[in-house]
């Protein structure tokens, strides 16, 4: 259950993390993005296509996903032996 977890939270924060990365990494002269939203994610989707958004996942999905599961039973483990009623 923690891997499907880590799975869909990488899906779903990865676009937002790379545009926060691409804004940051801009010079100050050169404003290549205005916003975050409607400006750098579809500059990405119109150049780079839908899959453009997730160009080097597979690091993120590969890290976290393992991360994700342990914490996850960790805290479920934890839970169950720690808990006032048992």
């Amino acid at each position: 259950m923690g891997v499907i977890a880590g799975l869909i939270g990488v899906t779903c924060v990865f676009p937002i993390d790379l545009a926060k990365t691409r804004l940051q990494n801009q010079q100050n002269g050169s404003r290549l993005y205005i916003s975050m939203y409607s400006d750098c994610l579809i500059k990405t989707i119109l150049s780079e296509g839908y899959f453009g958004m997730y160009k080097c996942a597979a690091v993120n999905l590969t890290l976290v996903t393992p991360e994700k599961a342990i914490k996850l039973a960790a805290n479920e483990f934890f839970r169950q032996h720690l808990s006032k009623d048992g």
